[in-house]
């Protein structure tokens, strides 16, 4: 482990900045109980809260979650400090308690393509094959058809329509623009309830793939009806040689053992945080390598082409049901591009790589990049979950 991994085991650097009455949820394993908590998370430390909410996503489906969270009473496991200092994999006493991923029942998917304006610039790179000319005739057309700034397109719009005939009539049309400018959202399934992992932890890459990267992205946590209640980091772990080898390997490239990352904790809405918040977000990353590579990056909500409450509604509807809730990662700016090894290879992970993920309002997601295999392997299911509340007669 790094540096870096050390200074994120302090909760200074795991917390939001105004972590002073922030509504912030999570869960830890239990040893002694063979099963997870929920916990609040308070100035005093974690506290187990699971008498009143057997499962994050029952705090999800309360009326008033944040509320709820701030009156659930409950005894305290240990000072934030203990835990995070006791959940990287290497370093863990199994006799004492350790962060989980911050969410449970509810289906984990994520929304492709909602940045247009990265999209398109890499549409024209591609249809201008290195020829910066052709670049500019490309990107001037595009203007004349939806203006100077590509943020502002609306996807579905008429410009996006107008766009969208251009683009065909060039040869240039793909599954990628029907997402990125057409009336409908590519919203798909990351990976499976109880899956995720969370902070500090190991993060899985196929020993298959040799062209991959992280993915920083806000998470809405979503109730059943429909309604985003909390926000937490995430990483879309993904494998850009298997996805772009066909789209159909989606599953592939991206729902492999300890791919998905989210955490540190959920931060519920209240009067302090709100969905605004997160319209207005940056989120950014580090990825520092053993070889001594760093890259920095970030992503800015407010540039996003798809209104995370749209995509929601996409998501959840009278088509789409999630009896348990769903949590949604909103998509992500960046996209590395940097050469780390050969010149004109572009960036790809190395084992041993730690990524951090921050925004000011949600704290710090981070983990170390290692293959799938060696990687925790996930084992506490569906029905282990329900056999332990129930043992514990929560259920």
């Amino acid at each position: 482990m790094t540096t870096n991994l050390n200074l994120a085991l302090t909760p200074g650097h795991s917390l939001p900045q105004d972590r002073a009455d922030t509504a912030l949820a999570g869960r830890v394993w239990r040893p002694e109980l063979a099963g997870p908590s929920v916990v609040a998370i308070r100035p005093e430390g974690a506290f187990d809260i699971t008498a009143s909410f057997p499962t994050m996503r029952d705090l999800c489906e309360a009326e008033r979650p944040a509320e709820a969270l701030r009156r659930a009473k409950g005894e305290k496991i240990a000072g934030l400090a203990e835990l995070l200092a006791n959940t990287p994999p290497d370093r863990r006493d199994a006799a004492k308690p350790w962060l989980l991923a911050p969410i449970d029942l509810q289906a984990i998917k994520a929304a492709g393509v909602t940045f247009a304006i990265s999209m398109l610039e890499r549409v024209i790179e591609e249809r201008a094959r290195g020829n910066p000319e052709g670049a500019a005739a490309i990107r001037g057309e595009i203007v004349r058809l939806v203006g100077e700034d590509f943020a502002k397109l609306k996807p579905g719009s008429p410009e996006a329509m107008r766009l969208k005939e251009m683009l065909v009539a060039q040869g240039a049309w793909s599954q990628y623009l029907e997402v990125g400018i057409g009336p409908d959202a590519e919203i798909f399934t990351k990976s499976q309830p109880l899956s995720a992992v969370g902070t500090l932890v190991d993060a899985g890459i196929h020993p298959a793939s040799t062209w991959n990267n992280p993915e920083p992205e806000v998470v809405l946590a979503v109730s059943s009806k429909g309604q985003i209640v909390a926000a937490a980091l995430g990483n879309d772990v993904n494998l850009r040689d298997v996805e772009g080898r066909s789209a159909l390997l989606l599953s592939k490239a991206k729902d492999n053992n300890a791919s998905c990352a989210v955490g540190p904790f959920l931060r519920f809405f209240d009067e302090r945080f709100s969905l605004e918040d997160v319209r207005r977000m940056t989120v950014t990353l580090v990825v520092e390598g053993e070889d001594g590579f760093r890259l920095d990056g970030s992503s800015s909500l407010a540039k996003i082409s798809r209104d995370p409450a749209d995509l929601v509604a996409q998501m959840v509807n009278a088509h789409h049901r999630f009896p348990d809730g769903a949590v949604l990662f909103l998509g992500t700016l960046f996209a590395p591009v940097e050469d780390r090894g050969a010149k004109g290879k572009g960036f790809t992970h190395k084992v041993g790589d730690i990524v951090t993920i921050a925004a000011p309002q949600l704290g710090r997601l981070v983990n170390r990049i290692r293959h799938t295999d060696k990687c925790e392997p996930w084992e506490f299911g569906m029905a282990s979950l329900m056999r332990n509340l129930a043992g514990r007669e929560l259920i």
